[in-house]
């Protein structure tokens, strides 16, 4: 049996042949050409790269093959484009007898899958995103001996801590492709390498008709030409009448063979070529036309490229063109502030981009620039500051100049008043947002234009569902979702994504799942990528307000490593990881996603999350009996909430914050804040924050001696939060009933079922901490009868119920005061039972106690 082993350089011939020799039974023995075969016994012979073999080999070959004296299988590999005659292995005499069995495997180019797996094996799978692998592969080509190098220089060269890792910013083609390209490329005639590197100025598989324009021959010298690039194996024919290299990196290595004079020919008429075009690739006309010094034609294409980008709702390819263009000097002034504001216009439906900010903000400083100029180039980076930047406050500043510099100018005036309005900041209180609204309503039925009007539209919409007016579903219905323009499809998406977010803090659940697969979806198609961000980070809300627990730690996590440079759209993600955290009693973990460097400041971040993140440190420190910062945290939040003038966001605070003036002894305090939130509520469509609201006042009674009306408030309140629903905030009020209901010695045997049925809605969200809470309870309240007798029973090895569940704490994370304070012991027998438990499990610290149980549960 013959097997040819036929592959391109660098597709895995030696790999394939190195693992299947090393698969042999030792019956089997291998051999060389040179050696004379054994008189019996299977026999393998191997030749690598038979296109480079001697001719004696191929001579020696060619007789094995003809006249196998033993049981014979044979592998020979090689490099197709570089036979001595395209088609014949072993030469012009190449045979194979009709005895012989001949086997062809050829190994073409790397898949997606196959190029993510092996950047999985390289850096981890937690480092592959979709961006890295969809850069290796299009950079490599799937060629995989070139991932293996670009993989290579990843890992010898990180990326900055809390950067993902990219081959974008890699310059230079892998030395061994590198030394392949530029030897095959030496290996044309030079009169025909004209052809090599125009298709390396093309950078794509191009026609034959292309490649001769470019390269400026005629029709029989390209033909030769195009015969030599070939048989060199410096281009390649893909099958479809075009031709090209193998990847983008060997076409670098090509175009940085040819010489500056003829290299600056060549993109010229690349660039003629590619405007001849219909529709034109302004884009890559622009690259050329620079590339040959043709700087006022690729200013030219530069704007049209980006305006066609912004047209087809690509706003976001735009973005990096028009950095590009600013960033030289080759930009007259006049033209400066006509890209700078097509650049802001594109940078605020996209992601953030430091350098956008950088330009728009050396621009606006021009003091030549028209004033109408500036306030339009002013309002986009302020929208840029408030949004992906996070910098409220001066977002809000350059907002309100910009509102000064374009009086006249009715439709980004409408676009600055309608951005001032946005609820979410706390600049500004409820009610004066709904003032710029309606001034923007006004000036944007003035403009007569369908995109700001949409956005107006958009706007007005989370301004009246955030305050929990009825009268924006209405609204929602009317946003233009099919319409023929880009711009109003991109506005319409971040409308419904922003009102998915705004249902979500009212806990209109349903409708906002239905507005975020709306929303995300329309904003993928229309090229809102802002948009869709903010879908995805609102999904995280809403999973875990709607107790969707399972891998949503894994999923912020993945969130943040994905949009971390922008601290709004983060927010989200960050505030669950810090609530699941809480939630499992992994206070370090919680403190740092909630307050720590990376966090939303809570004085300038989204009013909504800072409410409930506040909530969460207020929980936090009453769990240390610390009640000097539980009150101080309560009383700053508070403060924001009433200066933002929406109560509807106070559902995740009220309760915590009034249990910590409780706490501290400010009763008169804690009943006046019941009643704001009381009074702020109503008439008002927010059906979480009622929920709280019940839960609020059943705190207030329970600390003020009305046990029994606690126990209703909190049983009213956990109706409300079932019907939502919400999992974890109605087994957290459930268990406050079953409390009151033990503490008043009525219906003991519901309230014990009741705890013992939310201690395992706990265990099923992964809420360890709540769970301990809830059993500590439970043996409160057992009776003396029912609680175990000294001795009895013993458990040996195995760890006891109460030795597990300090075990689980320990692991999670909590210090022994912190458990002692959770199960109501001392810190004295919490130190025993971590001792125990470290002892039967057999490790040395807790870190290794949290792996035992994960394999003891497992």
């Amino acid at each position: 049996m013959l097997l040819l082993v036929e592959g391109a350089a660098g597709t895995g011939k030696s790999y394939l042949v190195h693992r299947l020799t090393a698969a042999l039974p030792p019956t089997v023995r291998r051999m060389t050409p040179e050696e004379s075969p054994p008189d019996s016994g299977p026999v393998l012979t191997v030749v690598e790269d038979v296109h480079r073999a001697r001719p004696g080999v191929v001579a020696r070959l060619l007789r094995l093959l003809a006249e196998p004296r033993t049981p014979l299988a044979c592998v020979l590999s090689y490099r197709p484009e570089e036979l001595a005659v395209p088609g014949l292995v072993l030469g012009p005499a190449t045979e194979f007898p009709a005895m012989l069995t001949v086997v062809r495997h050829v190994l073409g180019p790397l898949d997606v899958t196959a190029v993510r797996r092996m950047a999985e094996d390289a850096l981890g799978a937690d480092h592959c995103t979709a961006d890295l692998v969809d850069g290796l592969y299009r950079a490599s080509g799937g060629v995989a001996q070139t991932v293996a190098d670009l993989l290579d220089d990843l890992v010898a060269r990180p990326p900055v801590p809390g950067q993902p890792y990219s081959v974008a910013d890699r310059t230079g083609t892998p030395p061994r492709l590198e030394a392949l390209v530029l030897r095959r490329t030496a290996a044309v005639p030079e009169e025909h390498r004209a052809v090599v590197f125009a298709a390396a100025v093309l950078d794509e598989p191009a026609a034959s008709r292309d490649l001769a324009a470019v390269a400026g021959l005629r029709r029989q010298p390209f033909h030769h030409a195009l015969v030599a690039a070939c048989r060199a194996g410096v281009l390649e024919a893909r099958g479809d009448g075009r031709y090209g290299f193998t990847s983008p990196l060997a076409a670098a290595a090509a175009r940085r063979a040819a010489t500056g004079p003829a290299l600056e020919v060549l993109h010229r008429r690349a660039a003629r070529l590619l405007a001849a075009r219909q529709p034109v690739d302004w884009e890559r006309v622009a690259g050329h036309r620079l590339a040959c010094g043709d700087e006022r034609g690729w200013l030219h294409a530069v704007e049209r490229a980006a305006q066609s980008f912004e047209e087809d709702g690509e706003q976001q390819r735009a973005v990096p063109l028009l950095e590009s263009a600013l960033a030289t000097d080759l930009v007259p002034r006049q033209a400066r502030s006509r890209l700078a504001t097509l650049l802001a216009r594109c940078a605020v439906v996209g992601l953030r981009s430091d350098q956008t900010l950088r330009v728009l903000r050396h621009i606006v400083a021009d003091p030549g620039l028209p004033v109408g100029v500036r306030g339009e180039i002013r309002l986009d980076l302020g929208l840029l500051q408030c949004n992906q930047v996070g910098a409220v406050a001066e977002g809000l500043t350059e907002l309100t100049r910009a509102v000064g510099e374009l009086e006249g100018r009715p439709v980004p005036l409408a676009r600055a008043l309608s951005a001032l309005a946005m609820p979410y900041g706390p600049g500004f209180s409820l009610a004066e947002n709904a003032a710029w609204i309606e001034r923007a309503v006004a000036v944007a039925d003035e403009s007569g234009d369908p995109v700001v009007q949409t956005a107006v539209a958009a706007n007005r919409v989370s301004v009246l569902l955030n305050g929990g007016d009825p009268a924006a579903w209405e609204l929602i219905d009317r946003l233009p979702r099919e319409s023929d323009l880009a711009g109003c499809r991109q506005q319409t998406a971040r409308g419904l994504c922003n009102a998915a977010d705004a249902a979500v803090w009212l806990g209109h659940y349903e409708k906002s799942r239905e507005l975020l697969a709306e929303g995300v979806a329309l904003a993928a198609r229309s090229g809102a990528a802002y948009a869709e961000r903010t879908g995805r980070g609102c999904a995280l809300v809403l999973d875990w307000a709607t107790g969707r627990w399972a891998g949503l730690a894994e999923r912020a996590r993945a969130f943040v490593e994905e949009a971390g440079t922008m601290p709004y759209l983060v927010s989200d993600a960050r505030m669950v990881l810090g609530l699941l955290a809480l939630s499992r009693g992994e206070w370090a973990d919680a403190v740092t996603h909630l307050r720590g460097p990376q966090a939303a400041d809570l004085d300038t971040g989204p009013v909504p999350i800072s409410a409930t993140v506040s909530g969460a440190l207020i929980r936090l420190a009453l769990a240390h009996d610390d009640i000097a910062a539980a009150t101080e945290e309560a009383a700053a939040a508070w403060k924001r909430l009433r200066a933002k003038g929406n109560w509807s966001w106070a559902a995740e605070l009220a309760p915590w914050a009034v249990e910590a003036a409780l706490r501290a002894g400010e009763t008169v305090t804690a009943g006046s804040m019941t009643e704001e939130f009381a009074a702020g509520l109503e008439g008002r469509d927010a059906p979480s924050a009622e929920a709280a609201l019940e839960w609020t006042r059943a705190v207030l009674a329970e600390h003020t001696e009305g046990t029994a009306e606690a126990a209703l408030l909190y049983e009213s309140s956990a109706a409300a939060y079932r019907e939502l629903p919400r999992p974890y905030h109605e087994a957290l009020t459930t268990v406050g009933a079953a409390r009151c209901a033990l503490t008043l010695g009525e219906k003991r045997d519901s309230a014990v079922t009741a705890l013992t049925d939310r201690a395992a809605v706990f265990d099923v969200l992964g809420a360890t901490w709540d769970a301990a809470r809830v059993r500590a309870e439970l043996r409160r309240y057992q009776p003396a009868g029912e609680r175990r007798q000294p001795g009895r029973p013993r458990y040996g090895d195995m760890l006891s119920p109460r030795e597990a569940e300090v075990a689980e704490l320990a692991a999670a994370g909590m210090s022994n005061r912190e458990i002692a304070t959770t199960l109501h012991l001392s810190p004295r027998t919490v130190e025993q039972h971590v001792a125990r438990a470290l002892q039967k499990t057999g490790v040395h610290s807790r870190q290794q106690l949290a792996q035992a149980l994960e394999a003891a549960s497992g």
